[in-house]
Order: structure tokens, then sequence, then C-alpha cells
């Protein structure tokens, strides 16, 4: 049985772009979309900036042919343009004609429309129907509806690492013959919730996030959906199948060390970067570029650095680059996020800046790649580490 598992298509909507394309151009021309809020009220807008996509729901409801009258959530909608581009990308004809499955994850869930209705669902009972909308796996069930799949439909939240884990969970359903084929990324909208909650942690930035400087404040959290298709080897060949990249290796670890900080040495990233190296079968110098979890949090690029240490040794961590300077952090979907930039990076072989980068931290000798880079790349590790100690390493693969 093989150990890599194909990858045939990819989608992707976020502050950078409504498509893989338009994502590629800004990440090549380092514009990054990090903006003063507009698209919600909040006591926030003008002094947090966000990762903000600039469509209307009105408008993703428009782009997506949907009917106007619906209790879609922000979340869903993402959600459908992203996984419609990936089908499309792998040249799905019929959705159904293999066992088919989705494995979508999500942290915010359906909170936009719980904000919009909760003071009305005891006065107006005719709201109440909105209540469903809440739940994670109604965006999972809303975007399995609207691309038409009759088969598996899964949920995973674990906080930042969600999208890594779906689409890990995505390979090994692949692996052990329950699915030929699976569309596995994540999809959070921006709310109310999520921003005073991150705000409440004081781990916000109140600018640009500047990924691993000695200087940084903390984050700036986005909303984006980012989906790729997982297919057996089967699949590819019968359908010859154009491959846009494999995902080679897996892993993900729990240190159990905090609600939300990572441990001081870090433990769980070390443990999933260890065991996706061993499923992998590569070696440590066999990869070309890390694209980091890197939230530009003192804590967490502090741990992830010394886990990165610890695995390659300070004077041989490969390149590496945090693109949520871009993007922002986008929470469940990051990392279907990261898979898509892992795999631009070795199609096109490029590796994305790290933006707003000016100090080195003192605590170790890393510097990231803070220019656009040529270099040929074959193998990309990718971080995403999530509260809770929920930490989870992806391998992508030329071939």
């Amino acid at each position: 049985m093989s150990r890599k598992i194909a990858i045939t298509g990819m989608g992707i909507i976020s502050s950078i772009g409504h498509n893989v394309e338009e994502n590629l151009i800004s990440l090549k021309t380092g514009k990054h979309g990090i903006s003063d809020i507009d698209m919600f009220e909040t006591r926030h807008a003008g002094s947090i900036k966000t990762g903000e996509i600039k469509w209307s729901n009105e408008e993703l409801i428009r782009q997506l042919q949907l009917p106007e009258d619906n209790n879609v959530t922000r979340t869903s909608l993402l959600g459908m343009v992203a996984a419609k581009e990936a089908v499309e990308s792998a040249g799905i004809k019929d959705i159904n004609a293999y066992k088919t499955g989705l494995i979508s994850s999500t942290s915010v869930g359906g909170m936009d429309i719980t904000e919009k209705y909760f003071y009305s669902y005891e006065d107006f009972p005719e709201k109440q129907k909105y209540i469903d909308s809440h739940d994670a796996g109604n965006s999972s069930l809303a975007i399995a509806d609207y691309l038409g799949l009759k088969g598996m439909v899964s949920t995973i939240s674990t906080a930042c690492s969600s999208a890594a884990n779906a689409i890990m969970m995505g390979a090994k359903l692949i692996k052990n013959g329950v699915l030929d084929r699976v569309i596995v990324g994540g999809t959070d909208s921006l709310s109310k919730f999520t921003l005073n909650g991150f705000n409440t942690l004081m781990i916000l930035t109140d600018s640009y996030n500047t990924p691993f400087d000695n200087d940084r404040k903390g984050l700036n959290l986005g909303e984006a959906a980012a989906y790729i298709v997982l297919e057996s080897d089967d699949v590819v060949k019968k359908e010859n199948k154009k491959v846009l990249a494999y995902l080679s290796g897996y892993g993900n670890a729990n240190d159990a060390h905090h609600q939300t900080a990572s441990s001081e040495n870090g433990q769980g990233a070390y443990l999933a970067m260890e065991q996706a190296f061993k499923v992998s079968g590569l070696a440590k110098e066999d990869i070309d570029y890390i694209n980091v979890h890197g939230t530009a949090t003192p804590n967490n690029d502090l741990s992830e650095g010394i886990a990165m240490i610890r695995i390659f040794g300070e004077d041989q961590v490969p390149e590496f680059s945090s693109t949520k300077a871009f993007t922002g952090h986008t929470l469940a979907a990051a990392a279907g996020i990261e898979a898509i930039f892992s795999i631009l990076a070795i199609q096109h072989g490029l590796i994305f800046p790290n933006l707003n980068f000016k100090t080195k931290m003192q605590e170790f000798n890393l510097i990231p790649v803070t220019e656009l880079k040529e270099k040929s790349i074959n193998h990309v590790l990718s971080n995403s580490f999530g509260f809770g100690g929920n930490c989870s390493t992806l391998i992508f693969s030329k071939s």
C-alpha cells in the first residue's frame, strides 16, 4: 500500500484572494490582507485589524447562486466557495462516482447567525429555526449538500490545528480503504465572539502581526476557507489524474500543558513533527521549507522555535516563514490555507516571505525568509498548533 496520498485539487478564499490564483499573486507580490474591520459591527472597529474577506454574505450567496432566503452561515458560505473550487480543480464531474467523503473543520461554526438572532429567540419563536446553524457540523452538512455529496461527512474541531487533523483523517480513511477520495480542509468566519475572546486573552496585536520577531505583540485574526482533494492511487491511475503534490507525512500530539499556551519546550510540536517524519520515511535533511504556525504571539513563536531546534538542531533548521502576516490567523481554516500555500511553494519553486520581520528573537538564532525566494522545493513541512495542546504537522511532497 502506498505511503503517500495524491492531492488532485485545491480551493481557497481568504483576505488575499477569492481563489487559488488570486492568493498566489498576493503571495508573490507581498500583498497582505490585514485591514480595519468594516464587514460586521463591533466596538473594536478602527482599533483592531483583521484579515477580513471583503465580500458580504449577500455577495457570497450571489456567487454561489443560492436562494436569498436561507439561514446559511458565513462559515458555510466561505466553505462552499473553497470546496467548489477544489472539486472543479480536481476535475470531478460526478462527486459520487467513487466512495467520496468530506472531512471539514471549524471552530467558529455558525456564530455569526447566533450573534444576529440570539436576543430574538425568546420573543420571536419563528427565529428559533436559526439555532441549528450554531452547531459546528451544520457547516459541513451545508457544504456537502451544496456539492451534492451523498457519502461520509464528518466535522473536526481541534482549535487551530483542525484542518490539519481533517487532512490527516482523510488520508487515513483512504489508506485503510474506507474511502477512495476525500475533500478535506476547514472554514471559519470572523465573529464578535472570537474577536472579543482573543482580545480578552490579550494576544491580539494593535497593528500588523510580526511572526518570529523579537518585538512581536500578538496575532491578527482572519477568516478563510480552504480545501484540498485527496485521492487514492487507484482513482488517480484509473482517471489518469494530474497530481498537484502528495501528502507524504502527518502526525499529531497533545502535550496537555495548558488550556491555551504551548509548553515552554515545545513538546507537543516536537512530537507532532517527529511522528510526521516517521510516517513519511523522510530524513530531516529532506525538508526544503517549513511553513511554520508562526502566530506572532510571544508564546507560540518561542515554543515552536524551540521545537524546531530540538528536531533539526539550531544550525540545521530549514528555511522557514509564516504566511499569517498575509492572511491573519484563520483558526480552524489555517492548516487548510497553509496546505495550499505549501503545495504552491512546491509547484512554483518559491518560498513566500515572512512579512513585517525586523529583529531576530533573542532566545535563539532563527531568522525567517523575509523576501520572496526562488528555490527548488521537493518537501514542505507545515505546522499547525491549537489551544488545548492540539499540535499537528503535515509534510507535502513533489513526488
